[in-house]
């Protein structure tokens, strides 16, 4: 029962991170990011009680889709870069989008999201660090202004926050500033009061960072390795 034991270590640090923030720890959710990972792991990590897992890619998840299908109040989110045309399949098989980067790519979920009869969750991804390797929008960009005021007229998806991965340092600590930057973005956004954005979500923090992030404002962090331990390297 490794999986166990690790999801039950990687809560008691949530819950210390939160009481260090004085939040409540019920007010973060912790999704287990399950990508590479056999079908027998992610069950096993639903036994333990994890209810939110994360695919980095549509394919992977459909082969895996069947094996999981009959797990009680799971859902799948989509956290890895789509590409607009697997935007179908994806609005097929995943509750949630957590990494939209461009209005094309909203306007594509949305009507798949129509034709499917079903309203579709999503974050839209921010590249805090200005990484030219990474995607998501810039923060305050005109692209970033233009998803936002088009949601009033995408009717099937509903924008519930935002995302990011800041840049990778072996510390900790030198992520609190992008994660910071993430929170005021989502505090500026949130007052703006524009329609179906809701703003509730900050997802940001994994393995190595998460406690940070939950210091920040974090209100759902993303753990593969310390959950489902260290993947294969192909």
């Amino acid at each position: 029962m490794a999986i166990a034991e690790n999801i039950a270590r990687v809560q008691e640090r949530l819950a210390a991170a939160a009481r260090r923030a004085r939040r409540h720890p019920d007010a973060i959710t912790l999704m287990g990011v399950s990508k590479t990972f056999p079908v027998e792991a992610i069950r096993e990590a639903h036994a333990a009680g994890l209810r939110v897992f994360g695919e980095n890619r549509v394919q992977e998840f459909a082969e895996k889709a069947l094996g999981v299908s009959e797990l009680v109040g799971a859902e799948w989110h989509l956290i890895g870069h789509l590409q607009s045309n697997k935007a179908s399949k994806a609005a097929e098989i995943f509750h949630a989008v957590d990494a939209v980067d461009s209005l094309r790519l909203a306007e594509k979920l949305d009507a798949a999201a129509n034709k499917l009869g079903k309203k579709l969750a999503l974050l839209i991804e921010v590249n805090i660090g200005g990484e030219t390797a990474k995607s998501g929008l810039a923060a305050g960009s005109a692209e970033f202004a233009q998803l936002l005021q088009a949601a009033e007229r995408l009717e099937h998806l509903e924008i519930r926050g935002l995302m990011t991965i800041p840049p990778f340092t072996e510390n900790p600590e030198d992520a609190r500033p992008f994660f910071r930057r993430l929170r005021e973005l989502r505090d500026a956004t949130a007052m703006r009061r524009l329609a179906r954005v809701r703003m509730e979500t900050l997802s940001m923090g994994m393995s190595h960072d998460f406690e940070v992030a939950i210091e920040e404002g974090s209100t759902c962090v993303r753990v593969g390795t310390a959950i489902f331990g260290e993947r294969e390297r192909p």
